[in-house]
């Protein structure tokens, strides 16, 4: 129902419906209460229709944020993880730079000639 086609084809079929009521055989005629009380159904069905989409649309959306927050919480700990690994870096550095600057200043060396 949400589309050109049946849009065109439901508004082909009403000027149908009435000019064959205006010209042809009257089974409906000029206030078409016949054709009124089909709309008014088609209305009462639309509307059910829209709901029940809506109600699906909202199902998607419901599914699409549980999955982003799943993805997110995962991202999160992955990050953690890689930050904890990034800090132990840090601190190797600090070390290995803290045991260079001793060793330059004492010039020690070990058994191969490498600085200790």
């Amino acid at each position: 129902m949400g589309s050109w086609a049946f849009v065109g084809g439901f508004v082909a079929f009403m000027l149908v419906w009435a000019l064959t009521n205006l010209t042809g055989i009257r089974w409906d005629p000029y206030p078409f209460i016949l054709l009124n009380l089909f709309l008014s159904m088609l209305a009462g069905l639309q509307g059910a229709i829209l709901l029940i989409a809506a109600r699906r649309q909202d199902g998607v959306a419901a599914a699409l944020a549980q999955h982003d927050y799943e993805t997110n919480a995962a991202a999160k700990i992955e990050i953690e993880t890689l930050m904890a690994i990034n800090r132990e870096q840090l601190k190797m550095l600090a070390e290995i730079r803290t045991s260079a600057v001793l060793t330059a200043a004492t010039g020690e060396v070990d058994a191969h000639g490498d600085p200790r």
